[in-house]
């Protein structure tokens, strides 16, 4: 199986900055897209930003020119650089791994997984 473990959420004024990491470890051969979405309360999970494993990225509107989105192939691992922070951006950010090709005893799999979120309070 495949675990995604995030890190690095907490309290920051607004102006500030944070970084965010998610891991994701087992017998992994791939991983397509990479991704960080996020949910404020009372409203629906959104899509923050992406990143194929070719470099190409994808952010919404409201986050470019302040959020980087990154990731290390070699370690399964994506960041998101949060710079600028505004109370708006307060929510539970969650990664997600697209396209996850692993091994399991004999067999090949190709599965998608989320991680287990982590909270981001941005304060005026």
């Amino acid at each position: 199986q495949v675990q995604l473990v995030e890190s690095g959420g907490g309290l920051v004024q607004a102006g500030g900055s944070l970084r965010l990491s998610c891991a994701a470890s087992g017998n992994i051969f791939s991983i397509d897209t990479m991704a960080w979405y996020r949910q404020a309360p009372g409203k629906q999970r959104e899509l923050v930003a992406t990143i194929h494993s070719s470099g190409t990225t994808y952010y919404t509107d409201s986050v470019k020119g302040r959020f980087t989105i990154s990731r290390d192939n070699a370690k399964y691992t994506v960041y998101l650089q949060m710079n600028s922070l505004k109370p708006e951006d307060t929510a539970v950010y969650y990664c997600n791994a697209g396209g996850v090709g692993y091994s399991s005893g004999t067999n090949y799999h190709v599965d998608d997984y989320w991680g287990q979120g982590t909270q981001v309070t941005v304060s005026s």
